[in-house]
């Protein structure tokens, strides 16, 4: 059994070099190491292999049967050892499968779209996604990026900002037919207020009232564990609600939605962040690949 404290790929490049450039201080000025040094290496080698490599002179370099062979089988694990670094580094094409975690309503308004343009792009990739507003643990649930909306509280996690999105409280024109409309924010009083069910959702709806900030309570009598089935709520006409605004944009130009109270709207943000787990050194070029594609392709605004 080899020694764990021997280099023999160090050795055998040494080795090698010295066999192609016909010397010692040949080699030895091509590794900036000193000929004593590149000698001291190969008497090593030789005693540790039990044979002679090469025959010494202070004229030339002879190889031994036995160094010829070495050095055909040093080239062959050489170039080995540098195909198999190829690729797997971080230029190589992206090929494997990803896991993505995100939430319905990024999926379904921002990232569907544009999927398969990813997998276009590159054909050897599996995109696995999984939808969910749940905050999840990323080595726990063995996924490779996740797609999340709110400020990030794991320092472990590694963020790659993907825009910003401005809440909005919206109802049907069907519910405010039969409700009203609310021209004021105390007269939320008289109206469903639907919020949602997951365990880090906002505890009322920051609002203004004469100018000054104000938190309204989500009192409705549904509330859902995503956004975008909150967002189906609205529009069959059960309450109003408060949601990204990417997410009700196209409701509002078509009609199936109006935006409430906008003078009211404290006009907050909404940070989205693609996430996974810092471990140092380079990325897979999958995962580098993916998030560089949502970062052009997947941004929210």
């Amino acid at each position: 059994m080899a020694r764990l404290d021997v280099n023999r790929s160090g050795e055998m490049e040494v080795f090698a070099r010295v066999v192609e450039l016909g010397g010692f201080s040949a080699a030895a000025r091509a590794f900036g190491m000193t000929p004593s040094a590149v000698s001291k290496l190969v008497a090593r080698l030789e005693m540790r292999l039990g044979t002679r490599l090469v025959n010494r002179s202070t004229r030339k370099l002879q190889l031994t049967l036995e160094g010829m062979a070495f050095y055909e089988r040093s080239i062959r694990i050489l170039a080995d050892l540098d195909e198999a670094e190829r690729n797997v580094a971080s230029n190589e094409r992206p090929v494997g499968r990803i896991s993505l975690n995100t939430s319905a309503s990024y999926a379904t308004h921002i990232l569907m779209p544009v999927v398969p343009e990813f997998l276009a792009r590159y054909p050897e990739v599996t995109l696995h996604i999984i939808q969910t507003d749940t905050v999840i643990d990323l080595m726990e649930e063995r996924t490779d990026v996740a797609v999340r909306a709110g400020p990030l509280k794991d320092s472990n996690l590694i963020a790659r900002k993907l825009g910003a999105t401005r809440m909005t409280l919206v109802a049907a024109p069907s519910y405010l037919k039969q409700f009203g409309e609310p021209k004021s924010v105390a007269d939320l009083d008289n109206h469903n207020r639907l919020g949602h069910c997951y365990t880090r959702a906002i505890e009322g709806w920051p609002l203004l009232r004469d100018g000054e900030p104000v938190t309204i309570p989500i009192t409705g009598n549904a509330k859902t564990s995503d956004g975008e089935a909150l967002r189906h709520l609205v529009v069959a006409g059960a309450g109003i609600a408060r949601l990204a605004t990417f997410t009700v944009r196209e409701d509002i130009k078509a009609g199936r939605l109006k935006a409430v109270l906008e003078d009211n709207n404290p006009g907050d943000l909404e940070e989205v962040h693609a996430v996974y787990l810092g471990q140092g050194g380079p990325l897979p070029s999958r995962i580098r690949a993916l998030l560089d594609f949502l970062g052009e392709k997947a941004r929210v605004g």
